[in-house]
């Protein structure tokens, strides 16, 4: 493919809530939980935080480390399923933060958690055909789960921006593939202020039939195998699935080290496999392989087969905080802070 990653930036919120704090309230063993699902702690968004201000944190350090002139970006795709607004775009506000209006096309991109890396092959598209200089892809979310429900413990928020583009290109775009079909695995229905989940079949055969279907496919199609690959991505609603589904396709724990995010930060949705990528991108050097799989309840997965280039030696990430900042470090909560923080608590009256 004629276009690739020129630039990125990752945000993640600074407060974090253990498992085991969660678990005390629920009268639930935490800990036991957080094993169960590799997660040591989850980030949680402050009050003044949302997916525009996360997003926004994330495009403005993709721009400077770039060298990259707003001006000359012709798309801004947020994808995300904990948009602020129901009627109103998100994608709009990122770019008109940025200095990016108005001469460009803007739209929020929906499909659970694979919508960020959905934006990234639509910007692909129109960069490739010669449409626009360079389009920016952002996957990025706030969601929560209901209070005691098992998603409380790993729904967590964050986000990660990349700049596609022809010049300069850091992390080349060898190829790209999907696979969809309809399995409702998870969903929320308008009006309702918590997902639904299909138990273990979100599982099976939800996450590993596509992920693992989509990963096979991409390597058949560019007559890879598993070796071949310095590192891996995969999508994490928590810590056990791109383990386990590593394994699966012949990964080892090496190969998976830099992408694996989750048991740090909990699951940040659309954001999840792209703060891999970025935490990836942080340490690659030329010439890695990648293999990036994301996942999006409903469900279908999104593969790309990435290469890094010369470019990433020269490429300046002294600006914003390496995604290895964001995994060690947090300010930790109660959950009562947490509660009040993320509007789980509503007051009666008239």
């Amino acid at each position: 493919m004629n276009a690739g990653i020129v630039s990125y930036g990752a945000y993640v919120p600074r407060y974090r809530i253990t498992p085991a704090e969660i678990g005390r309230v629920w009268g639930i063993d935490g800990d036991s939980m957080g094993q169960g699902l590799n997660v040591i702690r989850k980030s949680v968004p402050a009050p003044d935080e949302d997916t525009i201000t996360i997003s926004t944190e994330a495009l403005r350090v993709a721009l400077v480390r770039g060298a990259i002139d707003p001006q000359q970006i012709g798309a801004v795709y947020v994808g995300s399923e904990s948009h602020p607004y129901a009627v109103k775009p998100t994608a709009t506000v990122v770019a008109q933060a940025v200095g990016a209006t108005p001469n460009l096309t803007a739209a929020d991109f929906e499909f659970a958690c694979k919508a960020g890396t959905a934006a990234i092959q639509t910007c692909l598209g129109l960069v490739g055909a010669g449409m626009i200089q360079y389009g920016v892809a952002i996957g990025t979310d706030t969601s929560q789960g209901a209070p005691g429900d098992a998603l409380e413990y790993s729904a967590s928020a964050g986000g990660a921006a990349f700049v596609i583009g022809r010049e300069h290109v850091i992390c080349r775009v060898n190829r790209t593939l999907s696979y969809t079909t309809d399995t409702p695995d998870f969903w929320r229905r308008e009006g309702q202020k918590y997902p639904s989940h299909g138990g273990r079949f979100t599982g099976e055969p939800a996450y590993f039939r596509h992920v693992s279907e989509c990963g096979r496919q991409m390597m058949e199609a560019v007559g890879s195998k598993p070796g071949d690959y310095r590192h891996v991505v995969f999508h994490q609603p928590n810590g056990k699935f791109p383990q386990r589904v590593g394994k699966q396709l012949g990964f080892t724990d090496a190969q998976m080290r830099y992408g694996l995010v989750t048991p740090y930060i909990g699951n940040t949705y659309s954001g999840a496999a792209l703060i891999g990528l970025a935490n990836v991108l942080d340490h690659a050097g030329p010439g890695e392989r990648i293999l990036v799989v994301g996942y999006g309840s409903g469900a279908g997965s999104d593969a790309f087969d990435l290469e890094t280039t010369e470019e990433v030696s020269h490429y300046d990430r002294s600006f914003g905080r390496p995604v290895q900042e964001f995994l060690d470090r947090g300010t930790e909560l109660s959950y009562a802070v947490y509660a009040k923080f993320r509007g789980k608590i509503h007051m009666g009256g008239s």
